[in-house]
């Protein structure tokens, strides 16, 4: 099978973004976003989806995280979106549920070629911001959204229950991404041809 792997580089005049990605790759990754949190959350996904990952980000953090963060997301799902190439033999589907203490992380996806994101949170317990970067459960859901309407993924997440703790909260989330994102995008031997009746997914 050819290696399925993608190079991008995207330049604003906010951010500056080298990404690579190997889907068939051991979970080994290289992040420096300038954001400490999400280094280590995509870290995670990388790990548990099995992905080679590299990512080197410069952006206008003095000002806030916001372009940085969305950016990120765009280029995630762009680089993913180009080493799938046509999508040929993809299982196309996947979910995957992750547990973090009091946490239950599920998220549920299909790699249909249309960009749709649902985030759902109790809005009974407020998730605390990150000290160090002032990350927020929103920053993680602009992400999410960046990522999904880049790589063509109509991504869906739950977290029910939530944790005071931004960490304890996301962490199961970027987990549970990774094991869905690697069963979507998974060969099946059967598939000879692309997972849609219509034969072709954008």
């Amino acid at each position: 099978m050819k290696k399925r792997t993608a190079s991008i580089k995207r330049k604003t005049k906010e951010t500056e973004i080298i990404a690579k990605a190997v889907i068939d790759g051991k979970g080994s990754s290289g992040i420096d976003t300038g954001i400490g949190i999400l280094d280590h959350l995509l870290e995670l996904f990388a790990f548990h989806g099995l992905f080679d990952l590299e990512i080197k980000a410069k952006g206008d953090l003095k000002v806030d995280i916001h372009h940085t963060n969305e950016d990120i997301g765009i280029v995630l799902g762009e680089v993913f979106k180009s080493a799938l190439g046509d999508k040929k033999g993809i299982h196309r589907f996947g979910s995957a549920s992750v547990p973090m203490e009091e946490v239950i992380a599920s998220v549920v996806m299909d790699l249909s070629g249309r960009g749709s994101f649902r985030f759902y949170i109790p809005k009974t317990i407020p998730v605390r911001e990150s000290e160090k970067e002032g990350y927020t459960i929103k920053d993680a859901e602009h992400f999410f959204e960046s990522f999904a309407k880049h790589l063509g993924l109509n991504l869906n997440i739950t977290i029910n229950p939530v944790s005071y703790d931004l960490h304890t909260t996301l962490e199961p989330v970027f987990k549970a991404l990774g094991l869905a994102l690697d069963e979507a995008t998974q060969i099946d031997p059967r598939r000879k041809g692309i997972p849609s009746t219509k034969g072709v997914i954008d």
